[in-house]
């Protein structure tokens, strides 16, 4: 039999892992013997192999978090339905990791923490993995790229990386800009909510304020008004537009029509405000009207509200 019909032959029958080499083989007449020819590899035609890339299952005690992971809130319910969602079907998309400089034995996770999180949840012993080889300054920039191509960041957390960014890097905000594809406006615009008042910032980071609510805030020169028109937002429900009003009359130290609740808040009560924050890990308000006050407690959902219930003592009986 001529080298030719062996390889028909081969064609005809082929193993699985054979299958497109042999194919390539049949049509090539021999072609195994060239040693330029690179169909034997076990590669598809027109797939590519990524440099410095790797694919395989990890064992998920072997991965640890990306210590520049910028987003730090994760929902709740959506971890509990990609739990299921992996108990049932599997984790569809491999996270990505890489070895670890000081451990080579272990991996430092660049991409999909909600992922891992959900199949150590789901009792699932490993996870498929793509293993890349990444410098320290590329973690928190791939990181940072994957949760903004999902929309997954509150803004202070975007800002934040910004700004981990622009000290990683050295370079300007016009460089950053070009390195991850936003305009550098949108990244100027986003570092300047750092400069909320730390109340401020909480609301913002729990999405009780927009990001153009707190644009408007950033307008006021009195960190006291900008606490003020906050609470105001939340309370009345202003609009963008109605709350750059408000800033406007307050830069030019006009009366504004501000609720009598909000209006006026000592110091002493917005220190208790924020110590008992503090103790809830989360934002209370306490506004004062001419004949009684209000204490508010906030909460993102049912199991947040039952963390704050048992911090207080009450017992789930007495809900």
């Amino acid at each position: 039999m001529t080298d030719d019909a062996s390889a028909e032959t081969a064609s005809e029958t082929p193993t699985p892992a054979e299958h497109d080499s042999a194919g390539t083989e049949a049509s090539d007449g021999g072609a195994d013997d060239d040693p330029s020819d690179d169909s034997g590899s076990g590669e598809l035609d027109g797939v590519e192999s990524i440099p410095d890339t790797e694919f395989g299952e990890i064992d998920v005690e072997l991965i640890d978090a990306n210590p520049r992971q910028p987003r730090t809130v994760f929902d709740e319910d959506m971890l509990a339905e990609l739990v299921h969602s992996i108990r049932e079907i599997g984790v569809l998309q491999p996270v990505v990791v890489r070895q670890k400089p000081s451990d080579p034995g272990r991996f430092e996770l660049i991409m999909g923490e909600r992922r891992l999180r959900a199949t150590k949840d789901a009792g699932l012993s490993s996870i498929p993995a793509i293993i890349r080889y990444v410098e320290d300054t590329d973690l928190l920039r791939d990181a940072l790229l994957e949760n903004l191509h999902r929309a997954e960041l509150n803004p202070l957390e975007e800002a934040a990386a910004y700004g981990q960014l622009l000290e990683d890097f050295g370079c300007t905000q016009e460089e950053l800009s070009e390195r991850i594809g936003r305009s550098r406006p949108q990244i100027s615009n986003t570092l300047r909510l750092l400069r909320l008042p730390p109340l401020v910032q909480r609301r913002v980071a729990a999405g009780v304020i927009s990001a153009g609510h707190a644009r408007a805030i950033l307008r006021l020169r009195d960190a006291e008004h900008m606490e003020v028109l906050a609470q105001r937002i939340v309370a009345e429900g202003l609009s963008v537009r109605a709350s750059e009003e408000a800033v406007v009359l307050l830069n030019r130290g006009d009366s504004v029509n501000v609720s009598r609740a909000t209006s006026k808040v000592s110091p002493e009560f917005l220190e208790v405000a924020e110590r008992l924050g503090d103790r809830l890990d989360t934002k209370v308000n306490i506004t004062v009207g001419k004949r009684k006050g209000k204490l508010s407690v906030e909460f993102a959902n049912q199991e947040d509200l039952d963390r704050i219930l048992t911090l207080l003592g009450i017992s789930q009986a007495e809900e």
